[in-house]
């Protein structure tokens, strides 16, 4: 019976324990260090060395609700792609990691959210399966330091790393600024709610597949 428990430990985590992700991403293009809290209170120390990119994933976590820890450094002088694509990969991996077998959770969420005279609506489904859909309707090259040519890659990576479905649309606006922080606060909003343990359900996995 021992022998059954402890092997059952190792596939099931307790309902009652902290969803934390830890992940080590090296490669020649970046290097990332990254701890994710999923059951957390919004804390954040971010360094990717894109102030921008930066203040969008601190928003990302505080509205989320997830602690994050996150260092990139990476090949700026070549260009924001590796470091912007990576850091979802990463981020991605670590939801993967934190959420084990994802027993219990609600695994859909949606999310609308307003910035202003901006408004984005972000979709999400930890599915297992990759998908992303992003039409950010945004109108300039750069907003701050970031290019925002890289906003769906970023998406793109973290579809890829955490296995699962995201649709973000910008539905209307007109500063690029707050068309981006709609993106990602929905976002954080939509993943908090995927997230979320369903207390009738805490025993099950939401899917008729039996498998995420």
């Amino acid at each position: 019976m021992s022998d059954m428990l402890e092997e059952l430990g190792t596939t099931q985590r307790d309902a009652d324990s902290e969803r934390i992700g830890t992940i080590e991403r090296n490669t020649l293009e970046t290097k990332i260090s990254l701890r994710l809290n999923v059951d957390g209170r919004g804390t954040y120390k971010v360094s990717s060395g894109i102030r921008f990119f930066d203040h969008m994933l601190e928003s990302f976590a505080k509205h989320g609700g997830f602690d994050l820890e996150l260092k990139c450094i990476g090949d700026l002088d070549v260009d924001q792609h590796h470091t912007v694509e990576d850091v979802g990969i990463a981020l991605g991996e670590a939801f993967n990691d934190a959420l084990g077998d994802k027993r219990g959770i609600l695994r859909a969420g949606y999310f609308v959210m307003t910035m202003d005279e901006s408004l984005a609506v972000c979709a999400v489904d930890l599915s297992g399966r990759t998908a992303c859909i992003v039409d950010d309707q945004l109108t300039v090259p750069v907003v701050g330091d970031l290019q925002t040519e890289l906003v769906p890659d970023f998406f793109d990576g973290f579809a890829r790393g955490a296995k699962c479905n995201i649709h973000v649309k910008t539905m209307y606006g007109r500063n690029n600024h707050h068309k981006i922080e709609a993106i990602f606060k929905a976002f954080a909003r939509a993943m908090r709610g995927a997230c979320s343990k369903d207390e009738r359900m805490k025993d099950l996995l939401p899917s008729t597949k039996g498998l995420l």
